[in-house]
């Protein structure tokens, strides 16, 4: 739910909840709007918000995080949280692939994508071999930067 659709639900415009909350109205017009992240607001201004609209701040802080979030697992719905702490070798098999890639899709040609793609996948086998990424983390970069369908290799 977005803050927008809890001032509808409760039947408040912005002006009326910038007037019973304190908060400036242009705050409250870019928050609805999606403009400014209800996350980087100061707690001060959740707060306000939260007492003036009668529930806790932690409901405050949920709107609009459903897209952040995976219903289902909880994790958060961008992966790249699973490209942080790769091995170094990893890494620069990773930024070589990145920069081919850049060159190719660009309609450039690279003569060195293909021992590119080999070294990465290579790479990326022996971090999952020596468990030094997970096997989620693995099917994440072969799918994001080798282009592979994880269902076809199942």
């Amino acid at each position: 739910m977005t803050l927008q659709a809890l001032l509808d639900n409760k039947n408040i415009t912005k002006y009326h909840l910038s007037k019973i909350s304190g908060v400036p109205k242009t705050t409250i017009i870019d928050m609805c709007s999606g403009k400014s992240s209800i996350e980087k607001c100061s707690a001060k201004t959740i707060w306000q918000i939260a007492k003036a609209l009668n529930c806790p701040m932690e409901d405050i802080m949920l709107l609009d995080s459903k897209d952040r979030y995976d219903d289902k697992s909880g994790l958060p719905a961008d992966k790249a949280y699973l490209e942080c702490g790769l091995p170094m070798y990893l890494q620069k098999s990773l930024d070589d692939m990145i920069n081919s890639w850049k060159i190719i899709d660009n309609g450039g040609n690279d003569n060195y994508w293909d021992l590119y793609w080999c070294e990465l996948n290579a790479s990326i086998n022996s971090a999952e071999t020596d468990q030094d990424i997970s096997s989620e983390q693995a099917w994440y970069l072969r799918e994001k930067y080798l282009r592979m369908d994880r269902s076809k290799n199942i």
